[in-house]
């Protein structure tokens, strides 16, 4: 038997699982998946907008993988600080597979970033999808105008949820307090805006136009903006670029509609500093550079500025991975070194030692994307079996686990914080609403934790 951890119940740590247990050459391969968090599903559950009802119901999919008689669930066990080191969680597992993402915000690295007001957009998210580690945020909706600086697909979100009425989130899983907020919310102008132009955003053509259909709100793009640089060819353009293009360009001609709302797209402005107010501590603005093509992919700077009032501003320039002590870590690409997901220490494979998602990668591509990646990292680890079924290890990891002061939070407890959450919805006479914080979270899976797991004790 092998026995294997997985860190990290996100796309990648389950699409790990799965290959692991769905291969036929080591047919006797046991899988854990363990996370920080009581909840799994990672991003599909703390990262998709609440209105992305289709993506959210990838966790269905998710759910098989980690209700396999041989995969089981253990959340609540922090791994590296504060927690269990590498290397002792290595003693419990043949080997350990690190699929824990990319875990912070790029910065902008501009004067007044950090004034009040200013916030990074997974902040945001993480305070209207209900994420327990989400601090008590004041995001000042009192405010007319914001300002999203990114165009990749968490700025389209971040845009939409700001701009959507509060009955038409009433139906998701928004945390209460959270939906009372947006409720509440005075934004009238949403400026979600790019350093370069239409053709290298970020976002795909789905989110883009989504936003054309908010009931309440116009989208307008500025018709010299959409211009391409000048050395591009619209038809070399990948299929993306150019039915994003084509969109903005549609937008772009047609006049107002004169809604309460409006979310403006803006193209080549390079933020170069959040403005304070009068008082110095808060958020007035954001000065912008103009820029051009420099005709080789990038973009100049030409000395004309932009100056945008905003009393919000929320940044979405990527995400980065951060070390975890014990581990191995590239500080220039935030990953973890490896070779096809095998960990590298000190250039040569690590025994037992494997990564896959961002943290072996980099932050890129879309939720699809993790399934090569994890395939990848499984044929490595299951073509090193034969050497890591050697390794002596725990015979009961759960156990294990507890006698080194961890609490696990096993599948069942998981289902009692489901049930949790589907009856704080019908008290508010809403669908499920989500549990924002960790007493009420681990409250709720107490009601579950000293039943089996019907995933069996691996």
């Amino acid at each position: 038997m092998l026995r294997v951890a997985v860190v990290g119940s996100g796309p990648s740590g389950v699409y790990t699982a799965q290959a692991l247990v769905e291969q036929e050459a080591v047919p006797d391969v046991q899988v854990h998946v363990l996370d920080r968090l009581p909840c799994p599903y990672g991003l599909v559950r703390y990262g998709v907008a609440p209105d992305h009802e289709k993506i959210k119901s990838l966790q269905n999919n998710l759910r098989r993988v980690l209700e396999h008689p041989r995969v089981g669930f253990l959340g609540h066990v922090r791994v590296g600080s504060g927690g269990l080191s590498p290397e002792r969680l290595l003693g419990l597992y043949h080997a350990v597979v690190y699929c824990v993402g990319a875990a912070t915000d790029r910065r902008l690295g501009i004067p007044g970033e950090d004034l009040a007001g200013s916030f990074s957009a997974t902040e945001f998210v993480s305070w209207y999808s209900a994420h327990p580690d989400a601090a008590p945020r004041g995001f000042p909706l009192g405010a007319r105008s914001v300002v999203v600086i990114g165009v990749g697909n968490v700025a389209v979100d971040v845009a939409r949820i700001l701009a959507r009425g509060a009955d038409e989130l009433r139906p998701t899983d928004v945390p209460q307090a959270a939906l009372g907020v947006l409720a509440a919310s005075r934004v009238t102008d949403v400026h979600m805006v790019g350093r370069r132009g239409p053709a290298q955003a970020r976002f795909t053509t789905k989110e883009l136009r989504e936003l054309g259909t908010l009931p309440g709100a116009d989208v307008l793009v500025d018709p010299a903006e959409t211009a391409l640089d000048p050395a591009a060819d619209l038809s070399e353009l990948p299929a993306v670029s150019r039915r994003n293009v084509q969109v903005l360009r549609d937008w772009a001609a047609r006049p107002p509609l004169g809604r309460d709302r409006r979310i403006h797209l803006r193209f080549h402005l390079r933020p170069v500093a959040v403005l304070p107010a009068p008082d110095g501590e808060r958020v007035a603005g954001v000065r912008f550079e103009r820029t051009v093509p420099d005709g080789r992919g990038g973009i100049t700077g030409t000395g004309r500025f932009e100056e945008i009032d905003a009393q919000l501003v929320l940044r979405s320039v990527g995400y980065r991975g951060v070390p975890l002590p014990g581990l191995p870590f590239d500080a220039e690409h935030g990953t973890v070194p490896h070779a096809q997901g095998r960990v590298l220490r000190e250039g040569r494979p690590s025994p037992g030692e494997y990564v896959a998602g961002w943290i072996k990668r980099g932050p890129t591509g879309v939720i699809g994307s993790n399934r090569p990646c994890a395939k990848e990292t499984a044929a490595a680890l299951l073509s090193d079996a034969p050497v890591l079924a050697r390794r002596v290890v725990a015979d009961d990891p759960v156990a294990a686990l507890r006698g080194l002061g961890q609490e696990p939070v096993e599948w069942t407890g998981w289902q009692a914080i489901e049930a949790a959450e589907a009856e704080l919805g019908r008290t508010l006479g809403r669908a499920s609403v989500k549990i924002p914080d960790w007493a009420g979270l681990l409250a709720a899976a107490g009601d579950g934790r000293e039943q089996p797991s019907p995933s069996g004790a691996l």
